[in-house]
């Protein structure tokens, strides 16, 4: 089972013994550790594959062995690493008490300033991991000393020139490379990851209990996009392991909800499409008559 998800006020009472809601407050949730604070004296290792509900970029010293989504990566040098609140991962350091620094950040702390998603790191396809050499490990270990110095400042504008540092780490982590040792899991257990993150992503959408509730993913490219694969990937697991398509299983539920709302709601037909992700009431209907067999006018009588 794959662990809940860990929020950021999780992380800093579970990992930092606090909650500095004065900095949530004026900040918008960005901030700089080292390892050895985080870490503590005795670190448990490997950390629970758990998927975040925040932004993390880490340098961490040494070889690694890193678990994202459905693969995993081998580093032999120095890892660098920019985690996707919607990715699990994990990692287990060859040093018990591994030294670096990392930065934590909310999605709304960057509104305004640029959408990091839209960088290759991000992006299905891209490779988050990076095994970096020393001499490039202390460039990037420069830029974490320029946030430490930046956030200890009375400058009143500091966590809008954080913002910048944020995307120069970006930045310089796209001129290097990524981990090059790719391990491909076994198939059945790669397959059963992939598949259990597209269910955990589909039911967090459901139940729809009021009429300003949207859903936001609802076609395949739009889910393989959130779990950082290819499509073709995404339909072909889903197959081998489900025995269904993307489209059928994404169909399935949404068709399902539709006459769960039909039957214990008295929401009108267009409110309950526009929930549903339909633009068009009429495209709904023809989704759900293609689905049940009936208009929805019809099953609700």
């Amino acid at each position: 089972m794959m662990e809940t998800t860990e929020s950021l006020e999780n992380f800093y009472r579970q990992k930092m013994g606090i909650l500095p809601s004065e900095i949530f407050r004026k900040t918008g949730h960005f901030n700089v550790f080292t390892m050895e604070d985080y870490a503590g004296k005795d670190p448990a290792y490997p950390m629970p594959y758990g998927r975040k509900d925040y932004y993390k970029i880490a340098l961490i010293k040494g070889p690694h062995r890193v678990e994202y989504a459905d693969n995993t990566y081998e580093v032999k040098h120095n890892m660098l690493m920019f985690a996707n609140p919607q990715i699990p991962y994990n990692w287990t350091p060859a040093m018990a008490t591994p030294t670096g620094a990392f930065c934590v950040f909310a999605e709304d702390y960057m509104k305004g300033f640029g959408n990091i998603k839209d960088y290759p790191l991000y992006q299905p396809g891209g490779t988050p991991i990076l095994d970096i050499t020393d001499e490039e490990a202390a460039l990037v270990m420069e830029l974490f000393n320029k946030m430490f110095r930046e956030i200890a400042s009375e400058y009143p504008y500091k966590y809008d020139l954080l913002r910048n540092m944020v995307f120069e780490m970006v930045h310089t982590a796209l001129k290097l490379r990524p981990a090059v040792a790719v391990i491909a899991l076994p198939d059945s257990n790669a397959g059963r990851r992939i598949t259990s993150l597209f269910q955990e992503l589909l039911e967090r959408q459901f139940p729809i209990e009021s009429t300003i509730q949207h859903i936001r993913l609802k076609t395949p490219a739009e889910f393989a996009e959130q779990l950082h694969v290819h499509i073709n990937h995404l339909n072909r697991v889903l197959k081998e392991v489900t025995g269904k398509t993307t489209r059928q299983l994404i169909a399935e539920r949404i068709a399902s909800e539709s006459r769960a709302l039909l039957k214990h709601t008295n929401w009108n037909i267009s409110e309950i499409a526009w929930c549903l992700g339909f633009e068009d009431t009429s495209n709904f209907i023809k989704f759900f008559k293609k689905n049940s067999d009936l208009t929805p006018h019809q099953f609700r009588r």
